[in-house]
């Protein structure tokens, strides 16, 4: 059977090299891939906004038969709803479960209305309204765009100075259009940061590892929020203790609220956790599919194969899967073009030498030209080890990372060096 991946990056990547295992998989297409993904995917250039366009490519394939839809702004138009209407067997959250990620404010409401543990929070789209409540607030605090901008639209504020900043940014200046015509505010929590993917099928609902998460542009956590320049899993951290502390007070009561709303959630539901310095657990953000960082580390240390993982989601027969894992660890550090996230350039040559064997490579933002590779993107590519211990991953990224270079190129050098 063929299997049809959309989006382009690096989790479709690292799911293709997944998929491309079974043998029960005979070719991989992916919409619309990138520069990796040709080398062992069937890349077709067609828009993720062209449902029309997908569900008549699916018709004409009637091999393909499963579709994998990770893009939050795919998930939130409601691909997955489309495709599966129309006969097509697909996986990803239907429109209605993905306001977890596309509203914030529908979240936020949602965690107040079951007791869901959360940060303290209030929602604005009057900008002069908002700048008379920051004054009234402690600091630090974080502000938050309501709507999707891939992990870029939160501001962790120092002072009032820096939340008026951002308040500009966001709703006067339009930094991230219409997702900051209203914004979250949010009091500062200290602590433990986490991300925890999971399977959810709306009956049964399987966490993944925990992920030490790095979101920040630059080293020391300083600079803009990303959707990611590094990971580590597992999270040393994330006990037993925490888990089921995780799964009884958060998880399992998530997934009860969205089907008490009539929102059941089928696909990958992830949440970003934090533990404070008096041992509470607080979800302060979701996401309705695999994260891309988090996913380069947690693929290729699950060993229950993906694709019985995604059938039993989509047949809610997740309660019949054991996730099993690989021992050790997983890094991985993100190349970004020179300006990200915010403005960058494209189109520059990606020159990658001799890289050891046992370091992946997951694109995003590349693609081929008359066979050349070049940037096409903010985010360029994952470099990821499995390991004894974070060191040793460490150490092996960073020593193979100088054989890859593209002008601008931006990376951390202190992922799992804390």
């Amino acid at each position: 059977m063929d299997i049809l991946l959309i989006g382009s990056r690096g989790r479709e990547h690292a799911l293709a090299i997944a998929l491309k295992k079974d043998a029960r998989v005979d070719n991989i297409f992916c919409i619309p891939g990138n520069g990796g993904l040709a080398g062992i995917a069937h890349c077709v250039k067609m828009s993720i906004d062209d449902h029309d366009s997908i569900i008549e490519f699916l018709d004409s394939n009637p091999n393909i038969k499963l579709t994998v839809v990770s893009p939050d702004e795919a998930l939130a138009k409601g691909l997955t709803d489309k495709l599966m209407e129309k006969g097509h067997l697909a996986f990803g959250a239907s429109a209605l479960a993905a306001v977890m990620e596309s509203n914030k404010t529908y979240s936020r409401d949602l965690c107040a209305k079951y007791n869901i543990p959360s940060p303290k929070y209030k929602v604005f789209n009057d900008y002069s309204k908002a700048k008379r409540y920051i004054n009234t607030q402690p600091y630090p605090l974080v502000i938050k765009t309501n709507g999707r901008t891939a992990g870029k639209g939160i501001m962790f504020c120092r002072n009032i100075k820096e939340a008026e900043n951002a308040m500009y940014d966001i709703m006067v200046a339009e930094m991230f259009g219409d997702a900051g015509k209203s914004i979250v505010v949010e009091e500062y929590i200290p602590g433990k940061i986490f991300t925890v993917m999971t399977f959810c099928d709306g009956n049964t609902i399987l966490p993944m590892k925990a992920v030490n998460s790095y979101k920040r542009v630059f080293d020391n956590d300083m600079g803009m929020s990303t959707a990611g320049m590094g990971a580590v899993a597992p999270a040393d951290e994330y006990t037993e203790e925490i888990e089921k502390m995780a799964m009884e007070r958060i998880f399992i009561p998530t997934m009860n609220a969205l089907n008490q709303e009539g929102r059941t959630f089928k696909g990958v539901l992830s949440f970003h956790l934090i533990l404070t310095e008096e041992q509470e657990l607080k979800v302060v953000d979701f996401t309705v599919r695999l994260c891309d960082a988090e996913s380069q580390v947690i693929i290729p240390l699950l060993e229950t194969p993906i694709f019985d993982i995604l059938c039993a989601v989509i047949h809610q027969q997740l309660n019949e899967i054991e996730l099993s894992w690989k021992d050790g660890t997983a890094v991985c550090v993100i190349m970004t073009s020179g300006g990200y996230p915010l403005e960058y350039s494209k189109n520059f040559k990606i020159n990658i030498g001799e890289i050891d064997d046992d370091v992946m490579l997951y694109h995003a933002g590349t693609k081929l030209t008359d066979g050349e590779l070049r940037t096409s993107g903010g985010r360029v590519m994952g470099i990821c080890s499995l390991g004894a211990d974070k060191q040793e991953c460490a150490d092996k990224i960073y020593e193979n990372i100088t054989k890859i270079s593209f002008e601008g190129m931006h990376y951390r050098k202190d992922i799992a060096r804390d």
